[in-house]
């Protein structure tokens, strides 16, 4: 028997969620649906380069279920480049340690713990200072990733 679901710990909700093939339109296309921990998996791995076990730790997950997340986010990006589909992420049981936030004023974006919410811009100091969301949509807290 399995035990207690845990929530996956993710550095900051990813700046964009949305992609497709260029001249398709998005209602013509079939859609795979990443989770943001999939994602974050492909970000430590991939992009930053660190090791299953360091990723894992980082994710506060073991390294066989690291192991087990990177597989089925790179199948899931493979399958959406060679098959021309749209790629969504979205959804995961996921902790954010950081919230992107966008000023509205001077274009900055900045990380803010997501335990301590900003009020004003670090930048200019404007309070149109607001939660990031990229692309469209939001990042519920629903456990996503079926393809």
């Amino acid at each position: 028997m399995r035990g207690p679901y845990r929530k996956r710990r993710v550095d900051a909700p990813p700046r964009f969620n949305q992609f497709k093939p260029a001249g398709v339109p998005a209602r013509a296309l079939r859609t795979i649906t990443l989770s943001v921990d999939e994602y974050e998996a492909l970000r430590l791995a991939d992009y930053l380069g660190l090791d299953h076990t360091a990723a894992g730790e980082r994710m506060m997950i073991s390294r066989p279920t690291f192991s087990r997340l990177i597989e089925k986010a790179r199948l899931k990006v493979a399958t959406s480049i060679i098959e021309g589909q749209a790629l969504s992420i979205e959804g995961g049981h996921v902790d954010f340690v950081n919230q992107i936030y966008n000023c509205d004023e001077c274009g900055q974006v900045s990380a803010v713990p997501a335990d301590k919410p900003a009020s004003e811009c670090p930048e200019c100091g404007s309070e149109r200072f607001t939660p990031f969301r990229g692309g469209r949509g939001g990042h519920g807290g629903k456990r996503g990733g079926q393809r």
